[in-house]
Formats: structure tokens, C-alpha cells, sequence
């Protein structure tokens, strides 16, 4: 399975409950996370996608990562139906 199905059914899962998922294209700040899901109730979450297998970050990914979480962002790594059924499972619950 590649990375943009695993995208896809994630910005479809998003709209269905009523929320959001931009592709992000940052001109200038390689690694930032492929999307910016945003939710009902003013919640936001990057999210980087990654094909099931095999799929790592970068380590520049990693810094971005890193540097979003220290700013206080909720940053996701994401690379299963599973995962994406997960998440929206979570941010349902709290929305």
C-alpha cells in the first residue's frame, strides 16, 4: 500500500466527521508534516503520513517533529487504516 491511499482515507475520515485535513506544502521548511487536520471545536493536529511498511521518517522530519511538540503542537505519525481509525476515534470523543 503506498503513502497517498493511506492520506487519502485519512482526509475522508476527517470530512466525515465534520473536520478538515490540508495538505501542507511549506516552501522552505523541508520535513513539515504532510497535513493539518482540523477539527470542530477549534482542535488542530499535524499529521504525517507513511505507507505501512517500510515507511520512516527522516531525520529532518524528526527535527520538525520535535520543534512542533515543543511549541506545544499535537503531532501525529500515521500509516495505517488502524491508526487513522484510531485517531478518529480519539478526537470524536472530545469533540
Amino acid at each position: 500500500m503506498l503513502e497517498n491511499k493511506i492520506e487519502q482515507k485519512l482526509k475522508q475520515e476527517v470530512e466525515r466527521i465534520g473536520g478538515k485535513a490540508y495538505k501542507l506544502e511549506s516552501q522552505g521548511n523541508a520535513g513539515m508534516p504532510d497535513r493539518l487536520v482540523c477539527l470542530p471545536q477549534n482542535r488542530a493536529v499535524f499529521v504525517e503520513t507513511k505507507k505501512p511498511k517500510g515507511g520512516r521518517l527522516s531525520k529532518i522530519q524528526r527535527f520538525r517533529i520535535s520543534e512542533l511538540n515543543g511549541m506545544g503542537f499535537d503531532v501525529r505519525v500515521i500509516n495505517t487504516y488502524e491508526q487513522i481509525q484510531e485517531f478518529i476515534a480519539e478526537v470524536t470523543d472530545e469533540i
